[in-house]
């Protein structure tokens, strides 16, 4: 296939968004809007990407994650004007061109390419993605000749009424020869209602010059949906994650309510993993096979283990192993380094920590920037005292080591392998290997001091 080059043009307020932040730069599934216009035109053939920016500049151009060239339109005189900001660029190239706007993600691959070949193969000077709909409001209309053959298009603040009820409405998606787009380019004047210098009118010129212009029409016209405001976008974006959950079940992967889930598109799932409700996988986690998640976690950016549970919980930024049980209600912060056939149970939380296999963690228990080897376990309401007010430091617990209920380790501290901490201790320097530690005060046992003090519970009181 010939040289194909890419303009999507992103230098639009999008005012109806209501936000300081520019409408390309906000996110649908963990990626700005215009990452996703960007991905496809690149999987659709084009080897050369275009973008032009303007409001927000800096912060659209932050946001694109691809190698692409930049064009600047510095001030907002139409979409005719953005598209001549790239004429220096343009000039001297033979091929085609895809030209499209930054805030219509929904677009595939699969259309942009169709359109594109079928382009080329044809030898056209301009072809026109179009579609027909109930409700055209809004939308530029498609004008068509004696013949049938689209020649026109007019927008909907410049159309008469007869031309306001055409069904055919343009989707703001071109290929041109790239040649035929610098002519027409160069003809563009301003002479409308809003004095701008409408990409459409190029239609009209290549027409009236004699250039061959083709019409593709889409039916599948949720494509071409522009991103407007922030109904717009939640609409979009539940389409795109209908999209990406439909592409793991059909590789293997069981949703049990597909629809109460979020997965963004950079997550990975190994198959004959069970997603259950309400459970939101974020940035570029990755699940292997056979793993059971949910109901209601929130994964983000971390790793997790082949035939792993995790159940109620929150997990960010860490590593767990395989064959290991999470929560319920468990929350895993940054750093956390969980190993295989381990045992992280209800209302625990680790940050920054390294956990050796097979070690247990059961409930009610805080562990901070520690390392902990393999087969320990740790009893209910154990504290890793990290903080000292001005700094944080390091626990570590070794193998096999037995840390009893209510314990407080205050860091910096080193349990060896194969000891145990009693119950209630408050342990503050080393316990070496093999041995029984007890730090707490010993029982005092005063007797009948309850009759004494008239302190018995169930008998009434004199006074």
């Amino acid at each position: 296939m010939e040289h194909v080059c890419a303009v999507i043009l992103a230098a639009g307020a999008g005012t109806r968004m209501k936000s300081e932040k520019a409408k390309v730069t906000h996110e649908l599934c963990g990626k700005p809007m215009i990452n996703w216009v960007i991905d496809a035109v690149k999987e659709a053939g084009a080897t050369e990407i275009i973008v032009v920016t303007g409001y927000q500049e800096e912060q659209v151009r932050r946001s694109i994650s691809e190698n692409v060239i930049f064009a600047s339109q510095k001030e907002q005189l139409g979409t005719g004007h953005a598209l001549m900001q790239t004429l220096p660029l343009l000039n001297d190239q033979k091929g085609a061109c895809l030209v499209l706007c930054g805030d219509i993600p929904l677009i595939t691959a699969q259309t942009l390419r169709h359109i594109t070949e079928d382009h080329i193969s044809k030898g056209r000077a301009m072809t026109v993605l179009t579609a027909i709909v109930d409700n055209p409001h809004g939308y530029g209309r498609i004008i068509r000749d004696n013949s049938g053959n689209a020649c026109r298009i007019v927008e909907q603040r410049d159309a008469d009424e007869k031309q306001r009820n055409i069904k055919e409405i343009n989707s703001g998606i071109y290929c041109y020869d790239i040649q035929w787009l610098v002519k027409s380019l160069k003809k563009l004047n301003n002479n409308n209602e809003q004095k701008e210098y409408y990409l459409t009118d190029t239609m009209s010129i290549i027409c009236e010059n004699g250039g061959d212009i083709g019409v593709i029409s889409l039916d599948n016209h949720e494509e071409i949906t522009g991103i407007n405001d922030r109904e717009q976008l939640a609409a979009a974006e539940r389409i795109l994650n209908r999209r990406i959950i439909k592409r793991h079940m059909k590789s293997g992967v069981t949703f049990l309510i597909p629809d109460s889930c979020i997965v963004e598109e950079n997550v990975s799932i190994g198959a004959d993993t069970v997603i259950y409700p309400g459970t939101i996988l974020k940035g570029s986690t990755s699940i292997d096979v056979n793993c059971a998640i949910g109901p209601n976690c929130m994964i983000s950016d971390t790793i997790v283990g082949k035939n792993t549970k995790v159940i109620y919980s929150v997990i960010n930024q860490s590593r767990i192993g395989g064959d290991t049980t999470v929560g319920p209600f468990a929350y895993l912060r940054p750093g956390s380094i969980i190993g295989e056939k381990v045992k992280i149970g209800d209302f625990v939380e680790i940050k920054k920590s390294v956990i050796g296999d097979e070690t247990k963690i059961s409930h009610l228990t805080y562990v901070g920037d520690a390392e902990i080897g393999r087969n320990v376990n740790l009893g209910c309401g154990v504290v890793f005292v990290n903080y000292d007010g001005k700094v944080k430091s390091k626990t570590v617990v070794g193998d096999n080591s037995f840390i009893g209920c209510n314990v407080n380790l205050i860091s910096p501290v080193e349990v060896k392998p194969n000891s145990y901490i009693a119950a209630g201790s408050t342990i503050t320097d080393e316990v070496p290997e093999y041995s029984l530690a007890i730090a707490r005060s010993r029982q005092t046992i005063i007797r009948d001091w309850v009759k004494k003090k008239g302190r018995v519970r169930g008998e009434k009181s004199d006074n």
